[in-house]
């Protein structure tokens, strides 16, 4: 195997008593003796510091429709080229992704691209953006960021989709990067968090806070239903209560269908009449945008004027049915202004998905 540069140095750790370092990126503070890896399996402890081990190395690249990030709102048809590495600093039971967000082999990061050659492929074949996907970008940061810089010199956008698990300080250096977000808001519960994957829903919540306050990227909500998980009304008139105060009506939120997977296989499908009782929850509760996801829903898929109620952008899938806003991303109906990053004409990439070789290229 040909030798890769993909070991470079990190910024938030500290060292403790007893010749141990401390990982300071999420709240899990990873405390490593010599060698030794943290629960994300790609942060590292070397010579004495904390490092990143697979900057520029990835599971593979695809272009993908920009609504299966999913994002509705940030130039929609458009194609983006999505790419994760390996590994996750969260351990959901029921993750959708396990084979790469839990993965430990090496073998399974066969593409690598430097942050430079990743804009340059975009460009050319044609990608509005690039997508951080498939794991979280929080773990490898530091490729995250390089790459976001070298996007923006040549006009691509990039977006990040993340659990949103993550300090303080690493969250405003890597959000000041990134052009559009969308943050798993898993459940609304400390119990569902803790139990299901090892985490604290507080940090998540200041995530949400923190890029909605503080930060120009665009931001949009997933929550997936698991039946008899975090799908009661109770929870979701909660969670609904605190997007609408928080993030105010017009943030779009996604409420997605679960699949049995990994350590939770012997819970049942989300029903599609769950995510429709999800979405009128949350539209009651004064929520703008909510989309339903992982299921054929043309009415749950689309997106409606505030302003009027009439429909603006039709969708069936990932393919836009119709589109009913002006150049400036008014409603033609009633010309309100529909909230998102909208250009003149929408793009057509529909629902395709294209493997990518990054090496041919």
């Amino acid at each position: 195997m040909t030798a890769r540069n993909d070991t470079v140095p990190t910024r938030y750790w500290h060292r403790l008593d007893g010749g141990r370092v401390q990982c300071d990126l999420c709240p899990r503070y990873c405390k490593l003796h010599k060698g030794q890896r943290g629960l994300c399996f790609v942060r590292a402890e070397r010579g004495g510091e904390i490092v990143l081990t697979t900057y520029g190395r990835s599971s593979g690249f695809c272009i993908d429709p920009i609504e299966k990030k999913p994002l509705k709102h940030f130039l929609p048809g458009t194609p983006v080229l999505s790419f994760g590495t390996a590994g996750c600093n969260l351990a959901c039971k029921y993750c959708q992704n396990w084979d790469i967000s839990k993965s430990r082999e090496f073998d399974s990061l066969a593409d690598s691209a430097e942050p430079g050659k990743l804009a340059r492929v975009a460009a050319e074949l044609g990608c509005r953006s690039i997508a951080y996907t498939y794991n979280d970008p929080v773990i490898f940061m530091e490729y995250a960021i390089d790459n976001a810089r070298a996007c923006r010199e040549l006009g691509i956008n990039t977006v990040a989709v993340t659990a949103g698990y993550i300090c303080d300080a690493p969250r405003r250096e890597l959000f000041s990067h990134i052009d559009a977000v969308n943050v798993d808001l898993k459940a609304f519960s400390d119990e569902f968090y803790h139990k299901i994957c090892a985490a604290q829903l507080q940090t998540v919540l200041d995530t949400l806070c923190y890029l909605k306050n503080d930060t120009d990227a665009w931001l949009e909500v997933t929550t997936l239903l698991i039946p008899g998980h975090n799908d009661s009304d109770d929870e979701l008139q909660r969670m609904a209560a605190w997007m609408a105060a928080n993030m105010g009506p017009y943030v779009p939120w996604h409420f997605s269908a679960f699949h049995p997977d990994w350590k939770m296989l012997n819970v049942a499908a989300t029903p599609a009449a769950t995510l429709t009782r999800a979405r009128d929850i949350a539209m009651r509760a004064g929520m703008a945008y909510v989309y339903t996801g992982n299921v054929r829903d043309p009415e749950g898929d689309s997106t409606y004027c505030p302003g009027c109620g009439h429909k603006v952008i039709g969708r069936d899938w990932y393919v836009l049915t119709d589109w009913q806003l002006d150049e400036k991303g008014h409603c033609r109906q009633c010309g309100y202004a529909v909230h998102g990053i909208f250009e003149a004409a929408h793009g057509n990439w529909g629902a395709k998905r294209v493997p990518v070789n990054i090496g041919a290229i």
